[in-house]
């Protein structure tokens, strides 16, 4: 089995074992741990640089098995406090999506710019939310149409912030995002906690 499909299969199980999760650092360590348990002899590194790069660029996850790859992750939650298998869960309310999808988007053009640096290494980058904003379509035009990631949009190229977005909205973001590779957006289903609107989880899988 690939990695691509090995991952798959680990996501899939640690829907099961861990339907949410606290933090994002939570969700890393959790997927980290489940990839250690089925792959006892790979080497997994968090916050790795990757080697021939002249950029200090660190990914959230590297990993050498099989096959070498850079896997970074997002976890995205709106407010919602339930308790699952005894635990408390409390996720914070944290808004800004539109900076949330271009910080998506920035992770994959920087995996892009790490596999073209090596001739071995695949890239890997998943975001998992309870925030239906992101997998869900809108007709309104917003100042972050370009970085939509809604279910079944097609993205490639050139993406930036539309004229009106005002300079304190995109600071430290102002540059666009360049993608040499074309992605078909299919979210998946994550877990249901709870028959709430934020109860449902959903995740994005895009292989670079």
């Amino acid at each position: 089995m690939n990695m691509n499909g090995n991952l798959l299969e680990v996501i899939n199980r640690l829907s099961s074992l861990r339907p949410i999760f606290n933090m994002e650092a939570d969700f890393q360590f959790a997927l980290a741990w489940e990839i250690q348990k089925k792959f006892p002899d790979w080497s997994i590194r968090f916050e790795k640089k990757p080697p021939n790069l002249k950029d200090r660029i660190f990914v959230d996850l590297w990993i050498e098995g099989d096959e070498t790859c850079a896997i970074e992750l997002k976890y995205k939650t709106r407010r919602f406090d339930i308790d699952v298998k005894g635990e408390s869960f409390n996720l914070l309310n944290q808004g800004a999506q539109d900076l949330g999808r271009y910080d998506f988007l920035k992770d994959v053009e920087r995996l892009e710019n790490i596999v073209s640096a090596h001739d071995n290494v695949k890239g890997y980058a998943i975001i998992l939310t309870n925030d239906s904003s992101y997998w869900k379509s809108t007709a309104t035009e917003t100042i972050d149409t370009k970085f939509r990631i809604h279910d079944g949009r097609v993205l490639n190229g050139e993406l930036a912030w539309r004229p009106e977005a005002s300079s304190g909205t995109v600071r430290g973001r102002e540059k666009p995002i360049k993608l040499t590779g074309t992605y078909k957006l299919n979210w998946k289903d994550y877990s249901q906690v709870s028959g709430t609107s934020y109860g449902k989880f959903r995740y994005l899988f895009l292989e670079i």
